[in-house]
């Protein structure tokens, strides 16, 4: 149980090992789901193609959308995409690194999705049995059997108790036929996104590094800003009301108005007190993000900058955006 809380730990306090944890286990979701599910081809010429499909892309769909919502950087880039310029510009090329880092984690449950139901092979054969060739299978010289008929006898394929007009079909040479196919797509589906994701690692270096570790280094500095002005506004409002519960006390408790109880840690609200002026400071973030430029504690004033003594009244950092 400690090496789970360590490793729970650990994918909290990293935010990109804890992304690809939970990117890995949709992955393995995703196969166990298939393996769970019971699929049932309806076995008719109207929607055998409609089923078929609708098992192999449709949950992809749904997987995909899922892997949107579990990632915690989507809201970082909805905001940053939302918010108005302010006194901060955006930067496309970092919201272009975040939607990639965000959709590349997305695709794999539902690619892994769609390969698994590949080399299966059931949807394929339930999708397109009604597209084989009836000449291979010995029907095309089957008198008195108009297309309807023949479309019937080939959407019962895939279901091998429905044995009405079933010596009419070489039902086991189309099944091996429609599986071999859709083994091979699947085959090729995976040799596809292998390459590409190689040709993604293999190629990044050839590109320049350091726009790439600018985009990275402030797409983690908004999880990171975010995350911090979450933990700010959370302790702001723990103190808010904690000294709005002691002044209600204090206003109705004889022994606490006979004292006059100042109310503690009052700087800790740096002149937020109360609602009005929380709803501008909210708003003014929210339109108007300070500049990503540290300034001294305390701005030296023009006299006490010539006089060349006297103890620093802050550190000078010129950290410029690189945005």
């Amino acid at each position: 149980m400690d090496k789970f809380r360590m490793i729970f730990q650990f994918l909290q306090s990293n935010q990109e090992s804890f992304m690809n944890g939970i990117c890995g286990i949709m992955a393995l979701a995703s196969a166990q789901m298939y393996s769970a599910f019971d699929f049932s081809c309806p076995c008719l010429p109207r929607y055998n193609l409609a089923y078929g499909l609708g098992v192999l892309l449709v949950p992809p769909v749904i997987l995909f959308l899922l892997g949107f919502v579990m990632n915690n950087n989507v809201s970082v880039l909805a905001e940053e995409w939302t918010r108005p310029r302010g006194r901060r510009r955006k930067d496309q090329a970092v919201l272009r690194y975040m939607f990639c880092s965000v959709a590349q984690r997305a695709l794999v449950a539902p690619a892994v999705w769609v390969s698994v139901t590949l080399l299966d092979g059931k949807c394929v054969l339930c999708a397109f049995c009604t597209a084989l060739p009836a000449e291979a299978l010995g029907n095309g010289s089957r008198p008195g059997l108009s297309d309807g008929e023949l479309r019937r006898l080939l959407a019962r394929i895939p279901c091998r108790e429905l044995v009405a007009g079933q010596e009419l079909v070489a039902g086991e040479a189309a099944v091996r036929y429609l599986r071999c196919v859709s083994q091979a797509l699947g085959w090729c589906f995976v040799l596809l996104v292998t390459l590409l994701a190689f040709l993604v690692r293999a190629l990044r270096p050839c590109f320049s590094q350091a726009a790439f570790l600018r985009s990275r280094y402030w797409s983690h500095y908004s999880d990171v800003e975010r995350r911090l002005f979450d933990e700010a506004c959370r302790e702001h409002a723990r103190t808010f009301a904690r000294l709005c519960i002691q002044q209600f006390f204090a206003g109705v408790s004889e022994e606490l108005a006979a004292g006059g109880c100042p109310p503690p840690a009052a700087e800790k609200l740096l002149g937020l007190a109360d609602r009005g002026a929380v709803d501008v400071a909210l708003r003014r973030w929210h339109e108007r993000k300070p500049p990503l430029r540290l300034r001294p504690a305390a701005e030296p004033s023009a006299a006490g900058s010539g006089a060349g003594g006297g103890e620093p009244r802050g550190e000078a950092a010129a950290y410029c955006s690189l945005v």
